[in-house]
């Protein structure tokens, strides 16, 4: 469509407009390579209105459009389909801070702005915008509102839809809704907000939003600890919260194979604790005041765990230094799996009580089936929420095992699915998870959400192939 790309170039100027192969590349193909598409054309406006007046050209001319932020989704949410028809609108330019109010506690951002970006505006602040990822130097906070991003933090202050009072969108048709709200308190009718965050732009696309923060972290403390199964771990939080209340930021499991592979792939990683527990927690107190005495808090904690039986080992980090090798241990997982090579992986939640019992029946039942398999579990055990990832330990077995990946995918979910949880903590459902909806979201759900889709996006434009299963069958026997 040689006129639709020189109108785009006409709103956002030929230099951010891109049409060869070679220079849309990048943005074609997820972060983890699963997932390639093609498009019309790559286009990167600068400014909510020229967002606005892409959309409009694209709906005007019936051509789909993938919005992208930093490209490091999971689920292949922000790569357009194989088709060839859509527009790829990119937030990357869109980097401004529009507004920090610190009495009010909030920050207004552009969607481009890393969540980095957006961590060291509130830092400058005096403040803190708590969202913690491992990606949050190329991840931008558009994409964060969009598939509701989860992280390290979200038993102390919630998921990024916790964190937000207002946004800023561009429909389908190219009007921009303007919820730009800082307040607390907005009673008013439905809160619009939230029908876009989580969304992944099938609704619209989030041009900016304002944020709340948080009074700055002036201690901390961090603790590595060897627990003895996924039920003291359980019984450790609960010690914790009880001893340190709100002080507990972050709790974070993580079994032996998941720890190995990182000290086997990630140069520098060395294991805190001497032995090989099978399985770790990584503990974090923090408090706004300077003074605070979380490290004796901390080991007072631990030790009653010790005697309890709740814990075996643990070491207190005694640096800044320290505690960041630590979580590098834990943050470093994913980076090591992707070196390791493929593997079946699942980001699941249930109620935090029945992790242990997940881990059980889910181990069970997929050695009963692949007696040789590799479990890597890890995660924010403090919200109920696993990464849950399988494959062979010998390469020539895992392509077999991967082309099982039904069959796995349906031994996991249906496990957690009757543990009362999701199929999808975070991450989002993109491409990945659309058809596994149909089986576990009630009739009834979906057509709620497919008549949202059909108000906001009568004409399918926005991100098609993401997240609604296209066809409204019955859910699988």
């Amino acid at each position: 469509m040689p006129e639709l790309i020189d109108t785009l170039r006409g709103i956002v100027g030929a230099t951010h407009v891109a049409d060869a192969e070679a220079d849309m590349a990048a943005s074609l193909t997820d972060w983890r390579g699963r997932y390639r598409g093609s498009a019309l054309a790559v286009v990167r406006p600068g400014s909510t209105a020229e967002v606005a007046a892409v959309v409009a050209a694209c709906a005007a001319a019936d051509v789909p459009m993938v919005p992208q932020g930093g490209n490091t989704g999971l689920c292949g949410g922000a790569t357009p389909l194989g088709d060839g028809r859509a527009v790829l609108v990119s937030l990357a330019r869109m980097k401004r801070v529009r507004a920090i109010d610190a009495d009010n506690g909030t920050l207004t951002v552009e969607a481009g702005c890393t969540l980095a970006e957006v961590q060291a505006a509130a830092e400058g602040a005096g403040r803190l915008f708590p969202l913690a990822l491992a990606s949050e130097g190329s991840c931008m906070i558009g994409g964060n509102l969009s598939t509701n991003a989860g992280g390290v933090q979200v038993l102390r202050y919630g998921n990024t839809r916790d964190l937000v009072l207002g946004l800023e969108v561009v429909l389908a048709d190219g009007r921009v809704w303007d919820g730009l709200r800082g307040l607390r308190k907005d009673n008013t009718g439905y809160d619009l907000k939230h029908l876009f965050i989580g969304a992944e732009g099938t609704l619209g696309i989030i041009t900016a939003a304002v944020l709340k923060l948080f009074p700055a972290i002036r201690s901390r403390a961090t603790a590595w600890v060897a627990v003895p199964d996924p039920q003291a771990a359980v019984r450790l939080l609960g010690l914790l919260r009880a001893e340190c209340g709100e002080r507990v930021s972050a709790f974070e499991i993580v079994g032996r194979p998941a720890l190995e592979l990182v000290l086997r792939h990630i140069p520098g990683a060395r294991d805190p604790l001497a032995g090989t527990p099978p399985w770790s927690v990584l503990v974090e107190l923090s408090d706004p005041a300077r003074d605070a005495p979380l490290a004796a808090q901390l080991e007072q904690a631990l030790a009653t765990a010790c005697a309890q039986g709740l814990a075996n080992d643990a070491v207190i980090a005694t640096s800044g230094s320290q505690a960041q090798a630590l979580w590098a241990l834990r943050e470093n997982i994913s980076e090591a799996q992707r070196i390791e090579g493929v593997s079946i992986k699942h980001d699941v939640s249930v109620p935090v009580s029945r992790i242990p019992e997940f881990l059980a029946r889910a181990g069970a039942a997929l050695r009963g089936r692949w007696p040789d398999l590799r479990i890597v579990a890890f995660g924010h055990i403090g919200d109920g929420n696993l990464h849950y990832n399988l494959s062979k330990p010998v390469a020539a077995d895992n392509a077999a095992f991967i082309a099982g990946t039904a069959e796995v995918n349906r031994i996991v979910h249906d496990l957690v699915h009757a543990l009362g949880g999701s199929i999808s903590a975070e991450h989002g459902i993109g491409q990945l998870k659309r058809a596994e909806l149909l089986r576990y979201k009630s009739p009834l759900e979906l057509e709620l959400m497919r008549g949202i889709k059909q108000t906001l996006d009568p004409r399918r434009l926005m991100n098609p192939g993401k997240v609604l299963p296209d066809d409204p069958v019955s859910p699988a026997a």
